[in-house]
């Protein structure tokens, strides 16, 4: 199944309207402005996006109007973690009837599964899915990492996965993962979910980041990685830079996407700020001063 996950892709706030209802009008905007400023793909039903906090409905439904809205300008990599794997089935089913391009599905967030569990529970979903597999490794939401024995394991048995997102804080399992995965199959996608190591990513052999800065800041790292490609590292170096400073924004209290929406509410775009509890944004102050600093790109 050939599928080349690579470049900036953003994993999606979810905005609310002040009853918490999801807001499409805001999520049209954002969306817009992501194809505008010329990201690869989204993400939607992401961490960043509060997933956990919506319904198997409201999921659904989010993931196949982010597919219409788009309208094939960028890829759509659907979000169907659950810690079900029949669930996370279900909405892969969806996603893929709804023309997702590919699911990003991590391992049960609540339970801790040893390696042969997640290994059954990522090829169940492989096998029976029919749509490319991209898998998710956030061990500070999980709690555990998947090992890279595991992923090869899957790259080997399933043609349909087709690259991991890392967000894990370690160079040597991302540079190991890079290395034994290409060897494996050279168009296997590894991406970073920390902007922080976006050019280390690259400079390793991997394909691109998966990063909630680009909510707010799509164009850096969009110029970033369209550097990278043209081998002109002066700027890329330049570029990144600038990032590992946006960077600090993950550093903040608070949830990210809620700060996220937070930031792009007092710079007067559409999205609200409003997130569903428990999640919420840290105070108006510690924003207003990031913000101050840098502003997002309109």
């Amino acid at each position: 199944m050939e599928t080349h996950v690579h470049g900036v892709i953003v994993p999606l706030i979810t905005p609310f309207k002040q009853d918490l209802s999801i807001d499409y009008n805001a999520l049209e905007w954002l969306l817009g402005r992501l194809v505008e400023a010329g990201v690869h793909g989204v993400f939607p039903s992401s961490s960043t996006g509060e997933f956990v906090h919506l319904d198997s409905v409201e999921v659904e439904r989010l993931n196949a109007f982010v597919v219409e809205e788009t309208g094939g300008k960028v890829e759509v990599y659907a979000g169907v973690t659950s810690n079900s794997t029949e669930q996370a089935l279900k909405l892969a089913g969806a996603a893929r009837d709804a023309g997702a391009d590919a699911v990003v599905v991590a391992p049960p967030y609540y339970y801790r599964p040893d390696p042969e569990t997640m290994f059954r529970h990522f090829s169940n979903i492989a096998e029976k899915a029919d749509i490319p597999v991209i898998l998710y490794n956030n061990t500070g939401i999980t709690g555990i990492s998947i090992p890279i024995d595991v992923i090869l394991r899957l790259i080997e048995e399933h043609d349909n996965v087709v690259g991991v997102k890392v967000t894990y804080d370690s160079f040597t399992y991302l540079a190991r993962l890079v290395d034994e995965a290409k060897a494996r199959r050279p168009g296997f996608s590894v991406l970073t979910g920390s902007a922080y190591l976006s050019l280390p990513c690259l400079m390793l052999g991997g394909d691109g980041m998966v990063a909630a800065l680009a909510n707010a800041y799509p164009r850096t790292l969009v110029r970033l990685y369209d550097s990278w490609s043209k081998k002109n590292l002066a700027e890329a170096s330049e570029l990144y830079s600038k990032i590992l400073e946006l960077s600090r924004l993950y550093t903040l209290p608070g949830h990210l996407g809620a700060n996220i929406k937070k930031i792009l509410y007092m710079a007067g775009t559409p999205v609200k700020p409003f997130s569903r509890p428990p999640a919420a944004p840290t105070s108006d102050k510690v924003l207003g001063e990031f913000l101050s600093h840098h502003p997002i790109e309109i």
